[in-house]
C-alpha cells in the first residue's frame, strides 16, 4: 500500500467510528447501522443460498507496483462474484471486513470502496455492511451471498466421462498483464492497445456472471453441470474437477484460447505456461454434454471454446491433436499455492 505525504488523514486520526461513518455511504442506508443486515427475500421453493468468502492481503494479493486502491477494490469484489458464478449463482450482496494499519491513508480505503462499488454496480449488487479493526498488515475479507435454483447448482463433482470441457474467454491474459506491470521492458515493441488490454485483464477482471443466462437457455430443464472458475489457473481447475468427479481429463493444447498474438510476443511455451498456471483469469471451466457444449460455444462465439474431454481414466493430461508434442501429465504443482 502506497504511503502518502504526511498531510494525509490516516485511519488512526479519523478513528473507527469516523471511518465507519465514511464507509457507510458506499452501502444502501437501509442495510447498515445495526448489528447485521436484514435483506428482504421472496421465499421460493427449490432455491439454495450460496455463500463464499475470499481474503486479500497486502504484499500477497496486491501491491503498489501493480494495483491502485480502486483496482484492489475491483479485484476483491470480482474474485468473490466469480466464485458465485462458478456455482451458477446470482449475487445478492457482499459484506466487507478490513484489517488496517493505523497509518493507512483514509483516501486509500475510500479508493478501495470506490473500486468495489464500480465492479458491483455492473451486477446490481450492494455492500451490506462489514467490520474494521487494527491489523499489522492491510487485509480485505469479503463474504458474498447469492442464490441459485437447486437443480442448477454447478458442482465440481458432477463431471462424467465423455463430457466436453468448455472454457470461457482467454487464459494467460492476467499473468501477462502482471508481467508487463512488473517488467515493462517485456512490452517493448508491443502496441499500446494490446499492452493495456492485458494490464486491464489483470487489474480489472470480469466475473463471468454474464454467460449464465445463456448456459441455462442451452441446458433447458435438466442436466447436471460440473465446473469452477479458473482463478488459480486452468490446470488447477481441470485437475480439481477431475479429482472431485472421480474421472480423468484430456486437454488439447492447440484448442486452449490465448490472448491474441501472445504466443508471438513471448513464445508458445511461455504463453501456454501462463494460460495453464498463471491464474487470476476468473473465467469459467464447465463440463457439459457434447451437444450442449457445442450449442453453448456457438452462442458465445469467440468468447468460449471446447478444449478437451473428461475420460474414464483418472489421468489428467495435456494432449496435442496436431502430433507436434507428446502427451504431458497436468498437475497442480505449478499452480499458485499459499503454503
Amino acid at each position: 500500500m502506497k504511503k502518502e505525504p504526511k498531510n494525509f488523514l490516516s485511519v488512526r486520526e479519523l478513528g473507527e467510528q469516523g471511518l465507519l461513518k465514511r464507509l457507510q455511504r458506499f452501502c444502501p442506508p437501509e442495510w447498515v447501522g445495526d448489528d447485521a443486515a436484514a435483506i428482504a427475500m421472496t421465499p421460493e421453493p427449490n432455491r439454495s443460498l450460496v455463500v463464499t468468502t475470499d481474503m486479500l492481503v497486502d504484499g500477497v494479493h496486491f501491491s503498489d507496483r501493480t494495483t491502485s486502491a480502486e483496482d484492489v477494490g475491483w479485484r476483491a469484489a470480482a474474485a468473490n462474484l466469480s466464485d458465485l458464478a462458478a456455482m451458477g449463482a446470482a449475487p445478492l450482496a457482499i459484506t466487507v471486513s478490513l484489517g488496517l494499519q493505523g497509518d493507512t491513508p483514509v483516501s486509500w480505503v475510500e479508493g478501495v470502496y470506490t473500486g468495489m462499488v464500480s465492479c458491483l454496480d455492473r451486477y446490481q449488487t450492494a455492500i451490506a455492511g462489514g467490520d474494521v479493526c487494527k491489523a499489522p498488515v492491510n487485509v480485505i475479507s469479503i463474504t458474498a451471498i447469492g442464490w441459485v435454483p437447486t437443480d442448477r447448482t454447478i458442482r465440481r463433482q458432477n463431471g462424467k466421462p465423455g463430457d466436453a470441457i468448455v472454457v470461457t474467454g482467454v487464459h494467460g491474459a492476467s499473468r501477462a498483464g502482471l508481467e508487463l506491470l512488473l517488467h515493462p521492458e517485456i512490452g517493448k515493441g508491443w502496441s499500446e492497445e494490446e499492452t493495456q488490454e492485458l494490464i486491464t485483464a489483470h487489474q480489472r477482471p470480469n466475473p463471468r456472471l454474464d454467460v449464465l443466462p445463456i448456459l441455462w437457455e442451452v441446458m433447458g430443464e435438466g442436466g447436471e453441470i460440473a465446473g469452477m472458475d479458473s482463478s488459480d489457473g486452468l490446470a488447477d481447475a481441470i485437475v480439481q474437477i477431475a479429482r472431485a468427479s472421480g474421472v480423468g481429463a484430456t486437454l488439447d493444447r492447440p484448442l486452449i484460447p490465448l490472448p491474441p498474438s501472445l504466443s508471438q510476443r513471448v513464445g508458445e511455451e511461455r504463453a501456454l505456461e501462463w494460460a495453464l498456471y498463471g491464474g487470476e483469469d476468473f473465467e469459467l471451466v464447465l463440463c457439459l454434454a457434447p451437444e450442449v457444449a457445442r450449442q453453448f460455444v456457438e452462442r458465445l462465439g469467440n468468447r468460449a471454446a471446447i478444449v478437451g474431454t473428461l475420460t474414464k481414466s483418472t489421468r489428467v493430461c495435456l494432449t496435442d491433436s496436431t502430433g507436434a508434442y507428446a502427451d504431458e501429465v497436468i498437475t497442480q504443482s505449478l499452480s499458485f499455492q499459499h503454503f
